[in-house]
């Protein structure tokens, strides 16, 4: 029974019911001992008590879709085949114009339910990473206009948090209804969305890091998801027309990206994410101290050999991604632009939500059309 389906609510929905029923029904009727009687008035309480948490983790996760299956709950999910040294490109020793001439990956996709129909779906097999998942993709309302028929469309990958499915981004901040009356407007460019699966072990967090032997995550978002994108849709790899967002641990992520790969993305939105990927709590990158102190964004962007021709947006309260934004400021080098926007809201899928006209309007001007 899948974790996210109607039947696993109805039956959870019955079983709040029968434990607010139950005790009104037998409470007084329950014979024997004085033990036994306190023993049964007790089960009853703990069973309303069990099912009353459990109907709202499941209503709220069907709503926010933090959680896409039992494995992903259990953290018994696995969606690494391989996990190869990669190298410091995350390419395997190919060259970027090797992996670009490579036969295409066509794809089949299928509409999402409970999304309106024109946020699909594939299952993608990533031949570079090693990773197999499921890629969400959003169309903007022009693709299918004739008058656009010929032209190229940017892209923004969004990254959720942990834990969070590529559904989170379209069910919980509801980008695309968010966006999509700002594309017809022409307050926002037309961008193709594109919101790979983030949790590759169990509910582990990656950082987006290839950890040889471990997962090669890094090579999932930046190398397989790009191309599959590329290849399908009307758009091009060049870094200047891809963005990449995220927030919280996936804001980490994107700006991780960004940084790591100029050639890759022109920019990146972080809401309310961080610099030390030991800040969240189950990341795989901050168990060793080495890997911790060289995926500090603040480490990545100092070593870098020339600094990076990328824009970051960085946002948050002061305590929750403000900061970290500034610190990254602070040490910037031209061509890399870092902007640091302060606002009011707490660690939410609301406020970040709140967040995307704002950050869209900025993607619009930084990121640009093929």
């Amino acid at each position: 029974m899948s974790l996210t389906g109607t039947p696993f609510f109805a039956t959870v929905v019955a079983l709040a019911a029968i434990a607010v029923v139950l005790p009104l029904v037998v409470w007084s009727k329950v014979r024997g001992p004085a033990v036994a009687r306190l023993a049964a008035r007790g089960l009853m309480v703990v069973f309303a008590q069990v099912t009353a948490v459990a109907l709202v983790f499941v209503a709220v996760n069907r709503d926010m879709n933090f959680y896409a299956s039992w494995g992903d709950l259990l953290g018994t999910g696995t969606y690494v085949t391989a996990a190869p040294d990669l190298g410091p490109d995350g390419l395997g020793g190919k060259k970027a114009e090797q992996v670009r001439e490579e036969p295409k990956v066509r794809q089949e996709f299928v509409p999402v339910d409970g999304l309106g129909g024109r946020v699909k779906k594939t299952e993608l097999d990533g031949r570079i990473s090693g990773v197999k998942g499921d890629v969400m993709v959003w169309l903007p309302p022009q693709y299918d206009d004739p008058a656009y028929k010929d032209k190229k469309f940017p892209v923004v990958e969004l990254i959720p948090g942990i834990p969070g499915t590529g559904k989170s981004w379209f069910q919980g901040l509801k980008a695309h209804e968010v966006l999509e009356p700002l594309m017809k407007s022409g307050k926002v460019q037309p961008f193709i969305l594109v919101s790979p699966r983030a949790m590759l072990l169990g509910n582990a967090d990656t950082g987006c890091a290839n950890i040889p032997g471990k997962v090669n995550a890094d090579s999932w978002f930046s190398v397989d998801v790009r191309k599959m994108v590329t290849d399908n849709f009307r758009t091009t790899d060049e870094a200047r027309s891809w963005g990449v967002a995220g927030y919280s641990a996936g804001a980490y992520c994107a700006a991780k990206l960004a940084i790591a790969h100029p050639d890759r993305y022109g920019a990146a939105v972080s809401l309310s994410g961080y610099n030390d990927p030991g800040q969240e709590p189950s990341s795989l990158v901050a168990q060793d101290p080495e890997l911790r102190r060289t995926h500090n964004l603040k480490h990545l962007l100092k070593s870098a050999p020339t600094p990076p021709p990328v824009s970051l947006w960085m946002s948050g309260a002061e305590q929750d991604g403000y900061l970290s934004g500034t610190d990254l400021k602070a040490i910037a080098q031209a061509p890399t632009v870092v902007h640091a926007e302060k606002v009011t809201g707490g660690h939410n899928l609301d406020s970040w939500s709140k967040q995307l006209p704002q950050t869209f309007d900025w993607l619009s001007r930084t990121v640009k059309a093929p």
